[in-house]
């Protein structure tokens, strides 16, 4: 199935997608062009738009929170600004990651779950910002050819292309996990350059106080994984193809690191068993979580786990039993919260998630996509006295995600039970604009910008976004 046909039909069947509802948002892109910052060679816009159009992203807070956690040190390492990298999760079983568009970092799910620890993970992304910190991604020919290549590659990463005929129902939806990206080419290293980033991941890992091991364990499996698979089938074994040169260079490092050097912290270690268990969960198919899981195992991971699957089979009770589990033992805990707040959203109960939710955001501020839920929840109620208050929640998210096309959605239909038909035009606007829909979203700016006090704020941004949509015409003619 593609992913066109796919996102057609979690916006058709939003009741069922409501019902299905999880934690992990699946945004589904259609004509996505390549997410890739350059493409081996031959390799044409045109085919790189249709080899990489089964794209599906996955959006959580905690997952990406514990990458971010990954990252920090390697970044503080690389001298990086955190602020200045984005994180995109790739819903896909390959053992890959890549850097695109600049301060991008995509990360398959595939890495995650069959990461044995969390060092291979971090051993990855050391190795990723060492191509960031290297510049490789500048170093490609630039003609023409690659020019639009990286034009459909901002796209993406500006979040132009989303569903064409509407969004999933609500942030935390998702169906059909598990779409596999179909055929793809990938930028193709040199070995200059793979040397290169392999030396300054030893350099951070060094400098963050941790060790490579788990880089060479990963390196190791893509290697096994090599004589079982094509090239082809093995984006990361074809773009970052891993030699008796590397892991020797790997080895070498090992047997001269520091003995002092603190390693990774057990902390890490408790993260990453739960973001595998949590991917897991949602990914797979929710008997062979629970088997894989078994109810004998009391750790928190696998409770979380069995909470996700007995929510996504349809079992309310049981789904509750073990999240309020999790919340007794762990209070301040915002995800279980969040899970619980799911578990009443998914089987209609609308007015019990709202306190969970709640409680999420009060305990992470800064968590939009909670946020947004929340939102949804409170207008869900269909009562009046919550519109100003999913406002405000709408509000404070679209700082941390204003390129969230569910939260403009919600933000127009929010304006227009308050009677403010020019916010909503204009939240229309930025949905539509954000949706890569140029005509939907010239008309509604043109309707914000008649209905607005001209030269307020919000005039003001409906005329850039027209003025921008304008420019945009004229440069394709």
């Amino acid at each position: 199935m593609r992913l066109s046909t796919l996102c057609q039909g979690t916006v058709n069947q939003r009741g069922r997608a409501r019902r299905a509802n999880l934690a992990v948002a699946l945004v589904c892109l259609i004509t996505l062009g390549s997410l890739i910052g350059g493409l081996t060679a031959g390799f044409t816009a045109r085919e790189a738009e249709a080899q990489t159009r089964d794209i599906s992203f996955i959006r959580d807070t905690e997952i990406e929170n514990t990458m971010r956690v990954y990252l920090a040190p390697i970044f503080d390492a690389a001298g990086l600004d955190p602020g200045s990298v984005k994180i995109h999760l790739i819903l896909d079983d390959a053992i890959n990651a890549f850097v695109a568009g600049g301060m991008n970092i995509f990360i398959h799910t595939g890495l995650l779950t069959n990461a044995d620890g969390p060092g291979e993970v971090i051993g990855v992304l050391a190795h990723e910002v060492g191509h960031i910190t290297g510049g490789h991604l500048a170093r490609f020919k630039g003609n023409a050819e690659n020019a639009q290549i990286q034009g459909l590659a901002a796209m993406i990463l500006g979040g132009a292309a989303a569903i064409a005929a509407g969004e999933p129902a609500g942030v935390s939806a998702a169906v059909a996990l598990g779409q596999q990206v179909g055929q793809r080419s990938f930028l193709s290293y040199t070995r200059q350059m793979e040397q290169s980033a392999d030396q300054a991941a030893m350099d951070f890992l060094r400098d963050a106080g941790f060790t490579p091991r788990g880089y060479r364990d990963v390196l190791e499996k893509l290697q096994r994984r090599a004589k079982l698979y094509s090239a082809r089938s093995n984006p990361y074994e074809q773009s970052h193809p891993v030699t008796s040169d590397r892991l020797a260079f790997v080895e070498n490092q090992i047997a001269n690191w520091p003995a002092d050097m603190p390693g990774i912290p057990d902390s890490y270690t408790d993260l990453h068993q739960r973001m595998r268990a949590k991917l897991l969960a949602y990914i797979q198919d929710p008997s062979r979580t629970l088997e894989q899981f078994a109810a004998a195992s009391q750790d928190v991971s696998a409770r979380y786990a069995r909470s996700i699957a007995h929510m996504r089979a349809y079992d309310r009770e049981e789904a509750l039993v073990l999240a309020e589990g999790l919340i007794a033992d762990n209070p301040n805990d915002p995800f279980f919260y969040e899970l619980k707040g799911d578990i009443f959203l998914n089987t209609g109960d609308v007015a019990n998630a709202i306190e969970p939710y709640e409680k999420a955001v009060e305990m992470l501020p800064w968590a939009a996509l909670i946020r947004i839920n929340l939102a949804r929840a409170l207008l869900e109620l269909n009562d009046t006295k919550h519109e100003e208050a999913a406002l405000d929640h709408l509000l404070k998210a679209r700082r941390y995600e204003p390129d969230s096309t569910e939260l403009w959605r919600l933000t127009a239909g929010v304006y227009t039970r308050l009677g403010e038909s020019g916010q909503a035009a204009l939240a229309q606007a930025e949905r539509a604009f954000r949706s890569g829909r140029n005509a939907q979203a010239k008309t509604y700016a043109d309707r914000a910008m008649s209905e607005l006090a001209e030269g307020s704020a919000s005039w003001l941004r409906a005329q850039d976004i027209s003025l921008q949509l304008d420019e945009r015409e004229r440069q394709k003619k």
